[in-house]
């Protein structure tokens, strides 16, 4: 976990273009709103890694999901809750990082404090993902999201917050602070199983559903989402391993920007039959401003 301010930003906000055309109709996991309160049970990695949600029953839509690279000129956090840049890393071998993850935290923290206007962040998480078995069984890393998410409600972030800084988390509170995922493939370009973000945009109040997270030792809460025609999805197809997406999924400024994007793993249908696993990983981190 560490603090990064202003000082250390140093990275460039960049794009990746393409010209081609990859919107694909594919089927995203939703949830049906029922009287009770969803519990979400996180895995601990391996082999058998999986999600278990009590008290929930999910409905599969197919929706577009449109190709970001084409379709969104210029993503941005406050505006769609989503952006992606190129950032080009120093690790060699994310499964093995060592030393090497001290190097990494300063490249991304750089990375987000240019790409927010922030004054600092401070990064307090990474998880290991692939939809492969094997893989997962190799590494002990978990699954990928398959559900539709937010990480954050307002009080489970707010409530990492005290967790995490207890004696800074009154004064931090009194000014706005978000949560930036940043989350990148560690293995080549994403065909199978890429993310898609929800325009935030599109979004309704109504549309989250506030479930509870128990994961070993922590018990919080996350956000499902029940079906929205109104919804837009995208996605950055076959995104490298320099490039990174950035995601928010809480911002206490309440008004004028996105919150959140809502997000979620999707089987392409444009992925060939042979292609390689997804692995990939995602860094949390909160997002301090001045005012």
């Amino acid at each position: 976990m560490k603090l990064i301010s202003q000082e250390h930003r140093d990275f460039t906000l960049g794009s990746q273009d393409s010209n081609i055309d990859k919107t694909v109709r594919a089927i995203l996991r939703y949830v049906t709103p029922t009287s009770a309160k969803p519990i979400y049970h996180a895995s601990e990695g391996g082999s058998e890694a999986e999600i278990r949600v009590e008290h929930a029953e999910f409905v599969d839509c197919k929706v577009p999901i449109h190709n970001a690279r084409t379709a969104l000129e210029h993503a941005s956090l406050d505006t769609q809750g989503f952006a992606i840049t190129v950032h080009r890393t120093t690790v060699e071998n994310f499964y093995d990082m060592g030393l090497a993850l001290y190097g990494y935290e300063d490249e991304i923290g750089s990375l987000v404090l240019k790409a927010t206007g922030a004054e600092s962040v401070l990064i307090f998480d990474h998880t290991l993902r692939s939809d492969s078995p094997e893989i997962r069984g190799w590494h002990r890393t978990r699954e990928v999201a398959s559900v539709i998410h937010n990480d954050y409600t307002d009080y489970s972030a707010h409530k990492r917050l005290r967790e995490l800084l207890p004696e800074q988390a009154g004064y931090r509170a009194e000014k706005r602070f978000a949560i930036v995922n940043l989350w990148r493939s560690i293995a080549g370009p994403v065909l199978r199983k890429p993310l898609a973000c929800c325009d935030a945009q599109t979004l309704e109040p109504g549309d989250l559903i506030t479930s509870e997270r128990r994961a070993k030792g922590r018990t919080g809460e996350l956000e499902l989402v029940s079906f929205n025609n109104h919804h837009r999805w995208y996605y950055f197809p076959e995104m490298q391993s320099h490039e990174a997406l950035l995601i928010k999924t809480f911002d206490s400024l309440s008004t004028g920007v996105a919150r959140r994007s809502v997000h979620t793993a999707f089987d392409n249908p444009l992925a060939p039959a042979d292609a390689a696993p997804r692995e990939s990983m995602e860094s949390r981190m909160f997002v301090f401003f001045e005012d």
